[in-house]
């Protein structure tokens, strides 16, 4: 199995986040770091609080880091256009010199989007959206140039230059375990997808669903990483108990979620618990 952590920016101050990040990038068994992509703070019992804008957050971590891949775990498309998000992931691709894991996601907080005006949709509005986001974003990436003519989006000759470092794009990675259409968008374009909680269980079938949509559009799994997130209750033993089980069931990648206050002091500690489950 192989590890990386998570830092979601609520909570917390820019100082805590940069020493667990800058002390990440020694401990080799961290492949990947990843920050999350809300303007709330989320999954909080406090109402309000202090929350970082998540990509600016990581391009200051990717020049504060030399060797950890770097991801937001994920960006709702109906924060950005996609054609802003495309230039923004090549040029944070450019700036980290090829580190980009690019997260996207279809979108669930409903207070932060009404708060902000910003039109969730329903849930078929948001799998539709969503697919049709992940296909400009690959395109502009990619190609020299993107025309397309969806129901929410609609590019003329559109171009993003420079393109990024990773060709043709950096890894996508989706979010979200719906099984009739993200993990089908999951199965079309990513090459990682992430479970985010839950049980083994849920996780198994989810994986079982996603194998079904490659298979429906003649995409080899194996080409798809699969990643979980696992949640760092202080416990190493009991976090390294956990990924077990995840990569018994088939995930590749154990993402630790460290929660609030975040200190370095944890690393080290974690990376021993996790070590005998590497490879």
């Amino acid at each position: 199995m192989r590890f990386a952590f998570k830092t979601s920016p609520q909570h917390t101050t820019w100082d805590a986040m940069l020493a667990v990040w800058r002390a990440a990038d020694g401990i080799a068994l961290f492949e990947s770091g990843w920050t999350s992509d809300h303007f709330y703070p989320t999954h909080s019992p406090e109402p309000g609080g202090p929350r970082l804008e998540g990509w600016i957050t990581l391009a200051a971590l990717a020049q504060a880091t030399r060797r950890l891949r770097l991801g937001t775990l994920v960006s709702s498309v109906h924060y950005r256009h996609p054609a802003v998000l495309a230039n923004m992931a090549a040029t944070l691709d450019a700036v980290s010199g090829g580190r980009l894991e690019l997260g996207l996601g279809a979108g669930w907080n409903e207070e932060e989007s009404g708060a902000y005006g910003m039109e969730l949709g329903s849930p078929k509005e948001r799998s539709d959206r969503f697919e049709e986001a992940c296909e400009v974003v690959t395109s502009l990436l990619a190609r020299d140039t993107t025309t397309f003519d969806g129901a929410y989006y609609r590019l003329r000759d559109a171009r993003c230059d420079p393109k990024p470092v990773q060709r043709p794009h950096p890894p996508l990675c989706v979010g979200g375990s719906g099984e009739k259409r993200t993990l089908r968008t999951a199965a079309r374009f990513a090459q990682h997808w992430n479970f985010d909680t839950g049980t083994v269980e849920q996780f198994t079938r989810a994986r079982d669903v996603l194998h079904r949509h490659c298979a429906d559009v003649g995409r080899d799994p194996a080409e798809i990483l699969l990643s979980a997130q696992v949640r760092f209750t202080g416990d190493p033993a009991a976090t390294a108990a956990r990924a077990a089980e995840l990569a018994a069931a088939g995930a590749q990648l154990a993402i630790v979620y460290l929660p609030p206050p975040h200190t370095p002091a944890v690393l080290e500690p974690l990376a021993a618990a996790l070590a005998p489950l590497a490879g």
